[in-house]
C-alpha cells in the first residue's frame, strides 16, 4: 500500500519534524499538519479550540486586526483573512531565503521567545486598588506574542516604504534571535519588568 503524501504548509513548508523547546507552550502551540493555512472558523464554538489552531493561521488572524489603534478588527485588514495569509505565506519565504532554515520553526522559535511569563492583575482590598504579579496560562502566552510580534509589524508598516511581509519577516527573524531591538521583545520585557516591581 503507497505511503500517503505529507501535508506541506502552503505546499512547501513540512513541519513534522518541527519540536516546541518551552515545555508550558508544548500544549499551547499546535503544529497540526494544514495545506491552505484557515480552518474556516471551525473552532470557534469549542471551548479551548483555538489551540488546536495551527500557529500559523493564528499569526494571520492576528494580523486581521490592522486598522485603528484601539478598535479590535476595523480598518484596512478588518476580515481580510486571504489577504493576511498572502502576507504570511510571503514572509515565511523570505524567512527561508534569509536564514536557509524552516521558516515555520523560525516562527516558532519566535513565539517562545516573545511569550511573556508574568503580567499584573488588579486588586482590590479595602477600598485601595493594588497591582499584583501573577503567573499566565500557555494559551494567554501564546496569545500575547502573537499580539506584540503583529503590533511590531503595525507600528513599523506605517510610513515606510518597505513592504508588510519584509517587514513582518524582519520581526520574526529578530524575535527568534531573542534581538532586544525587535518590538515583540521590548514589550515583553517591559510586561515582565512591571510584573517584577509588583511583586
Amino acid at each position: 500500500m503507497p505511503e500517503a503524501p505529507r501535508l506541506l504548509l502552503f505546499e512547501k513548508w513540512d513541519m513534522e519534524g518541527i519540536k516546541v523547546q518551552d515545555q508550558g507552550l508544548q500544549k499551547a502551540i499546535s503544529l497540526k499538519p494544514t495545506i491552505a493555512g484557515t480552518t474556516m472558523g471551525r473552532h470557534e464554538h469549542k471551548k479551548f479550540g483555538k489551540l488546536e489552531v495551527n500557529i500559523v493561521e493564528r499569526l494571520a488572524n492576528d494580523i486581521m486586526h490592522f486598522g485603528k489603534k484601539h478598535a479590535k478588527n476595523a480598518g484596512r485588514m478588518g476580515g481580510k483573512k486571504q489577504r493576511s495569509l498572502k502576507v504570511v505565506q510571503a514572509a515565511l519565504d523570505i524567512i527561508a531565503l534569509k536564514t536557509g532554515q524552516n521558516p515555520v520553526e523560525i516562527l516558532v522559535r519566535a513565539v517562545e521567545n516573545t511569550a511573556p511569563n508574568e503580567d499584573t492583575t488588579r486588586i482590590a482590598y479595602g477600598g485601595v486598588v493594588y497591582h499584583v504579579a501573577v503567573d499566565i496560562a500557555p494559551s494567554r502566552r501564546v496569545d500575547l506574542a502573537l499580539r506584540f510580534i503583529s503590533e511590531g509589524l503595525r507600528e513599523a508598516a506605517f510610513a515606510t516604504s518597505r513592504s508588510v511581509e519584509e517587514i513582518l519577516a524582519d520581526e520574526i527573524i529578530m524575535a527568534a534571535n531573542n534581538e532586544t531591538n525587535s518590538f515583540a521583545i521590548k514589550k515583553k520585557n517591559e510586561q515582565e519588568r512591571i510584573a517584577m516591581s509588583s511583586r
